[in-house]
């Protein structure tokens, strides 16, 4: 007996009905606490300077060390972006109109 994976073709509406749904739900905003939305930045650059210092101390070239320079770049990276977006839009002046 034959069989194949495929299912009933997807007309073209029904596409874009399931990307709507499913853009939808990735659209939606998450609330945090104010305490944990303030401390989102810090958190970035401490894991990331911990994920770095935490290579300084392998002694051997593991497959982990690759992933804990690439998470600690992240990491710093990330934070210092956050940082920086929440900086900029608190420092400029509301547009007018």
């Amino acid at each position: 007996m034959i069989s194949t994976a495929a299912r009933k073709p997807v007309t073209p509406s029904e596409a874009q009905h399931i990307s709507r749904n499913e853009s939808h739900i990735a659209a939606k905003k998450i609330w945090i606490p104010k305490l944990l939305y303030d401390a989102l930045p810090y958190f970035y650059l401490t894991s990331g300077f911990a994920a770095f210092f935490a290579t300084l101390y392998i002694s051997e070239w593991f497959w982990v060390l690759p992933h804990y320079l690439l998470f600690s770049a992240i990491c710093i990276n990330l934070g210092i972006v956050v940082y920086r977006r929440r900086n900029r839009s608190a420092e400029s002046p509301p547009a007018s109109g």
